[in-house]
């Protein structure tokens, strides 16, 4: 690791701090890695842009997908509008809005060479959506495939959609199929306790027991639940033309499932670091950022100048970057990642001075282009492209 920091390091010596550079081969890596089971099993992969955020990266891990990736999975309406400009043809936009601004614009993005579709799970969404009978909104349903093995009592799982049973869904498409200016396209099933959850988290080791089990138990009643609805759905005469699912967490689990025409995946092809701790993943960290060393407050200690990139979700330690080269550097207890200034303890082997840099990982991969206007692709120590963020092209999302 330590000729993999002086290679780094070569590739910005001339850059302005803090900079964020992207590895093409740990990308390449990843992408064959993800789409193994998914070309094995005749599926298709749709790439979730919330993971990315930068259209250089989202069309090149496409094109290096050769069909196999195909459509993008968006976070918002305005979004998909920005990447249909981009060029993206087949979108489908997996968070409800009933927003009248973001319905007309829907409405607007679907043409004869454009299909935008979006995510519902009540009535309320309906209502809200106005297509044409010429050119009437994809809605998918999507389906809670949460565990809950003590009815409302436990809740294992993202709390997204209120659809709990085959004949929920079924009244929802039913009331679908009443409007001429919206079309069913298909279904979504995410399986967050499998696909978001990592069971060997190195920050709260006591809970990875649990982590596993309610993997393990959760499997078989994801598959049978997205069964059953499948079936009951094309037995009430239902076309069922996507159904999705999945994550990086569980590519190949949903890839294995017969019910679904497509998985989901985004943070794997750059590997932020809450992706080490999935046992069956073996993907290669290909995101980083680099922050300077500008003091040396004791021995054993350096100070970095930034870096306070902290991740969305329940907050702990997991949700902080980590130092990742030189190797074997620590974030100090009571300080974290700060805004202004990182201390990090430096192993006795490892002799920084004020000027390097030390490569972080972020928690999540598609947060760390809220903080930078461009990524740096690297491959070897070749700088190919300054690829812009969504931050650089002036575009937020959230």
């Amino acid at each position: 690791m330590l000729d993999q920091y002086e290679r780094y390091k070569r590739v910005i010596r001339d850059e302005r701090l803090p900079v964020a550079l992207v590895d093409l081969d740990a990308v390449d890596h990843n992408i064959e890695t993800l789409l193994a089971d998914v070309r094995q099993h005749g599926k298709t992969l749709r790439l979730a842009s919330k993971s990315v955020r930068c259209p250089w990266l989202l069309k090149y891990i496409t094109e290096k997908g050769q069909g196999v990736i195909r459509g993008i999975l968006s976070y918002s309406v305005t979004e998909a509008a920005f990447l249909v400009e981009q060029g993206f043809t087949d979108i489908i936009v997996a968070y409800p809005t009933v927003q009248p601004v973001d319905c007309q614009l829907l409405a607007q993005l679907n043409s004869r060479d454009c299909r935008v579709a979006i995510v519902v799970d009540s009535e309320a969404h309906l209502q809200a959506l106005r297509g044409t009978p010429e050119r009437p909104i994809p809605v998918v349903i999507e389906i809670d495939l949460s565990y809950r093995p003590l009815g409302r009592r436990v809740h294992l799982g993202a709390r997204r959609s209120p659809l709990r049973t085959p004949e929920a869904v079924l009244e929802l498409a039913r009331k679908i199929m009443q409007r001429r200016d919206l079309k069913l396209l298909g279904l979504m099933g995410y399986e967050a306790q499998i696909a978001g959850v990592g069971e060997n988290n190195p920050f709260s080791p006591l809970l990875n027991p649990a982590r596993k089990l309610i993997k393990k138990l959760s499997r078989p009643y994801v598959a049978q639940m997205r069964q059953r609805v499948l079936e009951l759905l094309r037995r009430e005469g239902f076309s069922v033309e996507v159904f999705n699912g999945g994550g990086t967490g569980s590519v190949a689990f949903a890839s294995a499932d017969p019910s679904l025409t497509e998985v989901t995946a985004g943070s794997g092809f750059l590997c932020s670091h809450l992706f080490d701790y999935y046992a069956h993943l073996k993907l290669k960290p290909a995101i980083f950022f680099a922050l300077q060393v500008v003091r040396i407050s004791d021995p054993g200690f350096v100070t970095c100048h930034g870096g306070g990139f902290i991740a969305s979700g329940q907050a702990g330690a997991d949700r902080l970057p980590v130092p990742y080269l030189p190797p074997g550097l620590e974030l100090t207890t009571l300080e974290g990642a700060g805004e202004v200034q990182t201390p990090l303890r430096v192993p006795k082997h490892i002799t920084l001075r004020p000027g390097d840099p030390v490569f972080f990982r972020h928690a999540k991969a598609g947060e760390l282009a809220e903080h930078f206007n461009e990524y740096l692709i690297i491959r070897g120590e070749t700088i190919q492209a300054r690829a812009p963020t969504y931050r650089g092209l002036g575009k937020c999302f959230l």
